[in-house]
């Protein structure tokens, strides 16, 4: 699906849990989360995204970055569809990302998107 001007977009806002186990959580399951990601950059619906850090990590060697949470902008026909693709995320799932605090808005973008990859 390639990116279509009249088809919303949405800003994921995920933070992780704080709990002393979300880190472990995360990296146990960030293959999977990245494979599936793939897919759907793909097919033009995981616009744009990645994870946020500390300002510490910013310098940090890659095994002492620490995680946050996640920021995303999926392309999807309404928030409904977008709410059912971050449930099926193996993050939302074994409880990575903080259902209490996960916000999903449409987004009106000031600059271009990426251009989906063929």
């Amino acid at each position: 699906m390639s990116s279509t001007p009249s088809l919303p977009k949405f800003i994921v806002w995920a933070p992780d849990y704080t709990d002393e186990g979300a880190l472990q959580r995360r990296l146990a399951v960030r293959p999977t989360h990245l494979e599936n990601i793939k897919k759907l950059v793909s097919q033009g619906t995981l616009r744009l995204g990645g994870g946020f850090m500390t300002p510490e990590s910013v310098d940090a060697a890659a095994a002492d970055k620490k995680f946050l949470g996640s920021c995303i902008i999926y392309e999807g026909e309404n928030i409904d569809v977008v709410r059912k693709l971050v449930e099926d995320d193996v993050y939302y799932k074994t409880d990575v990302w903080d259902k209490e605090k996960l916000v999903i808005l449409p987004i009106a973008l000031a600059t271009v998107l990426p251009p989906v990859p063929s």
